[in-house]
């Protein structure tokens, strides 16, 4: 039973890409005091939250995961581009690129 949470204790950290984000170049980089796993594959990213945020922060979390995909890339975020998995405060988004500059 100690080792369930020594378990999601090391997981925590983790980040793994959706399967055809796999083989994707990984950055990781912090916005705001939150860490972000950016997988950037062509014109598009995937980027995981890696931080928990109590519900009252999360309003700022899609200009944050936009932010951490600019700077781990060093594209634009193409407008409108972001879908989540769940929900705005979801811990996983993906954008287009615009690579072009």
């Amino acid at each position: 039973m100690r080792l369930i949470p020594l378990i999601i204790l090391a997981l925590a950290g983790c980040a793994s890409p959706s399967l055809d984000f796999r083989g994707a170049i990984r950055h990781d980089v912090v916005v705001d005091s939150l860490r972000f796993a950016v997988f950037q594959r062509e014109d598009e990213a995937q980027i995981i939250r890696l931080d928990n945020v109590r519900r009252s922060a999360r309003a700022d979390l899609p200009m944050q995961m936009v932010r951490a995909a600019e700077q781990a890339t060093g594209c634009a975020v193409s407008p409108a581009s972001m879908t989540t998995q769940a929900h705005a405060a979801s811990a996983v988004a993906r954008v287009d690129l615009d690579c072009r500059a």
